[in-house]
């Protein structure tokens, strides 16, 4: 009799595996059906949607690095930070505070304890500056 009891439980414990293992597959093919439904391959996206998830490194060595009171400006385009670099250090705080930040003529007038209209002769007086730095720019590559 104890064989027969032995044999039952060993045969019990044979079926409720089997059927742990069933269940266990069958959780196993949802899954699979669930990540097939809403998941996608890589290899399978438009160049548009790539795109939208790639991540491009970014190295501080190229930029140029402009110091103002209490702010930095990182310019990576060499030849703005060339053209920048040609001003005098005031001329160069309007146009980056300008043109980079957003600030207006009278929030530099204020930052800078100048009025605002000479602001906005320094920022206009650039295009001065910026004509003669394309010409030189012109005559370098030219010649170069």
């Amino acid at each position: 009799m104890e064989t027969y009891s032995h044999e039952h439980i060993r045969h019990s414990f044979d079926a409720y595996c089997k059927q742990i293992l069933k269940n266990e597959a069958i959780d196993v093919e949802r899954h699979q059906k669930y990540l097939r439904k809403h998941e996608i391959s890589l290899s399978q996206l438009t160049e548009e949607e790539l795109e939208q998830l790639a991540e491009c490194d970014t190295y501080y060595e190229d930029y140029q690095r402009f110091r103002m009171t209490g702010l930095e400006v990182m310019i990576k385009n060499a030849l703005l930070a060339e053209a920048l670099r040609s001003l005098s250090e005031d001329r160069q705080e309007i146009i980056l505070l300008f043109y980079i930040i957003g600030f207006t003529d009278k929030e530099i007038a204020e930052r800078m304890n100048l009025v605002r209209r000479t602001v906005a002769y320094r920022r206009d007086g650039v295009f001065i500056v910026q004509t003669s730095f394309k010409v030189s720019y012109r005559s370098r590559v030219a010649h170069g």
